[in-house]
């Protein structure tokens, strides 16, 4: 059936689609975060789906914001289709689209085009696109902003149809097309699990305190054990394995040579641990929540969960079970540069327990 150009968008609280984005490995997970809610599917590519649902995009985004989903990095609405010819007349089309969906007051904007194939042969490209739809709001009195828009219009591009939706950032789940963020490569990072701990700080909006003792749990090589002292930190890096040669001569860099399990015997307080190691869920989750006793009150808690190859919700959950006892969860997702694992945001309630159990 060949498909049809759409002009008007649909109201977000009438519009029963959504485009989302997750991991390629984690597509089987990331319809488990509908839930009930979900009635058909769409691949537009490895990572990238168009949804069919029992709710709104409304509804949706509301129930989202305040219980964010693991598995989906982000989601934008499919208000308008257009057909598309290959041909520079398709820049006509979206421009007279964007014009039906001017927002309804003076907040900046930004345009968020991802062409999810590639391989298709067509006389314009993703700067095109941005700049068709940017000049036409532009002309209207809207004002462009890159880093710090309130409202985004997403263009979807994919054979032989686009998709273009207008919501706010908050709604998206996240402010980066696709849910892609993106960090500039330092000079001095050590390893691409820098990106993980830059990335989980920013989602999860955390303060971090100043001027403190942080401990890094499975720090070798030591990236994030890096970017703790370039924060200013004071970092005890435990990891049985050598950290980079940059650091080994840094005084404020504490290394000791032995597994997590026995470190707890150390009898040091901290404002901020952080653990990236290798463990399975169970065994992480108790030795952090052992080590709440040496955390300061508030202090903060960033560590990732290794992914099982069965019986992922089951072990998440059991995971969060034993850490509530000492902390509050403040969030747990799928971050863009996790692989096969999750973040988890925490931070220490008023009294802790300290046992392993």
């Amino acid at each position: 059936m060949q498909l049809k150009t759409q002009l008007v968008p649909k109201p977000l609280h009438q519009l029963y689609q959504v485009i989302y984005t997750t991991a390629e490995a984690a597509a089987h997970l990331a319809l488990e975060d509908f839930g009930a809610m979900h009635y058909s599917n769409k691949r537009l590519n490895d990572t990238t789906y168009l949804a069919t649902l029992s709710v709104s995009f409304e509804e949706l985004a509301r129930l989202w914001q305040t219980q964010p989903p693991i598995f989906i990095h982000h989601i934008c609405p499919p208000q308008i289709r257009i057909v598309l010819e290959q041909r520079d007349s398709d820049l006509d089309s979206l421009r007279a689209a964007v014009k039906n969906m001017l927002p309804p007051d003076q907040q900046p904007f930004s345009i968020q085009t991802r062409i999810l194939d590639p391989q298709t042969k067509r006389p314009y490209q993703q700067f095109d696109l941005n700049q068709a739809l940017s000049s036409e709001l532009i002309a209207e009195g809207y004002t462009l902003n890159v880093q710090q828009p309130w409202w985004i219009f997403s263009l979807a591009v994919v054979r032989d149809a686009a998709y273009l939706g207008r919501s706010t950032a908050a709604q998206n789940l996240s402010d980066w097309a696709g849910g892609q963020r993106r960090f500039k490569r330092d000079d001095d990072q050590i390893s691409r699990s820098e990106f993980k701990l830059l990335e989980a700080i920013e989602v999860f909006k955390l303060a971090l305190p100043e001027n403190a003792k942080a401990l890094d749990l499975g720090a070798a090589p030591g990236g994030w054990t890096r970017l703790l002292r370039q924060w200013g930190y004071e970092v005890w890096a435990v990891d049985t394995a050598e950290l980079a040669p940059a650091l080994l001569t840094d005084p404020y860099i504490h290394h000791y040579r032995e597994i997590a399990q026995h470190f707890v015997s150390h009898r040091l307080n901290f404002d901020f641990i952080a653990n990236d190691m290798r463990l399975d869920i169970a065994e992480s989750a108790r030795l952090v929540n052992a080590l709440a006793f040496r955390l300061k009150p508030s202090g903060l808690v960033i560590m990732t969960m290794k992914l099982p190859p069965r019986g992922v919700r089951q072990a998440i959950e059991e995971g969060l079970t034993t850490l509530r006892r000492n902390y509050e969860v403040l969030g747990v997702r799928q971050l863009f540069h996790n692989r096969h694992e999750v973040t988890v945001a925490l931070r220490k309630l008023t009294v802790a327990r300290e046992d392993m159990n």
